[in-house]
């Protein structure tokens, strides 16, 4: 059975959280799309809570620490990926944002990405639209045409069907795109970055 690779990015900031919750379901969601299609399937998730001082630190010095660098290769070696921000002020978190701006410019570069946000309401819907498909836009990945939403009343309610049906939808939209693609080459062992002060005393 051939194989694909899916990343999911989580940057939920509490433990646990509806980010990391709806990532989980997405993520799972295309797993189950691909298999249906006959492809095995590596999933993997990238939990953005667990690296944020890793991030900061490569942003000051521009070297990522081991941890962040094997977050980096998880996600630019996937053939699909799953991105899931909460928002804040009508826009991702600091955190989405300064993960991905540590990647290569080209790192991304026609890879299908599923986009996922959660908030407090229904009103910040629209922030998937204005600003995480923008970024994605740049980053020239293949965003699928449906992106979805979840407010905390889509959580646990008699409501949720809708949030089930939307799930279902971009699930096997990203699945159609990263099936139609050939699977990437193999991950190559990522090596320890020579340290920072190492650098500095030569």
């Amino acid at each position: 059975m051939t194989g694909r690779r899916l990343a999911v990015v989580s940057a939920g900031l509490s433990r646990p959280s509806t980010t990391r919750l709806l990532a989980d379901r997405l993520g799972e969601a295309a797993s189950a799309a691909l298999e249906d299609a006959g492809l095995g399937v590596d999933l993997q998730v990238v939990e953005l809570r667990d690296l944020a001082h890793q991030v900061t630190d490569n942003l000051l010095t521009g070297f990522p620490a081991p941890p962040l660098r094997a977050a980096i290769d998880t996600v630019v070696r996937a053939d699909g990926v799953v991105a899931v921000s909460p928002i804040f002020a009508a826009s991702y978190s600091g955190l989405f944002k300064s993960f991905f701006d540590v990647l290569d410019a080209d790192a991304l570069a026609g890879t299908p990405v599923l986009l996922g946000a959660t908030g407090g309401t229904e009103r910040h819907s629209l922030a998937l639209e204005h600003a995480l498909r923008p970024l994605f836009a740049y980053l020239r990945a293949v965003t699928v045409p449906t992106a979805v939403y979840a407010a905390t009343s889509d959580f646990g309610t008699a409501e949720a069907g809708g949030l089930d049906e939307r799930i279902g939808r971009a699930a096997g939209e990203l699945a159609t795109l990263v099936a139609g693609r050939p699977p990437g080459p193999p991950p190559v062992p990522s090596v320890d970055p020579t340290p920072f002060a190492e650098l500095l005393a030569r």
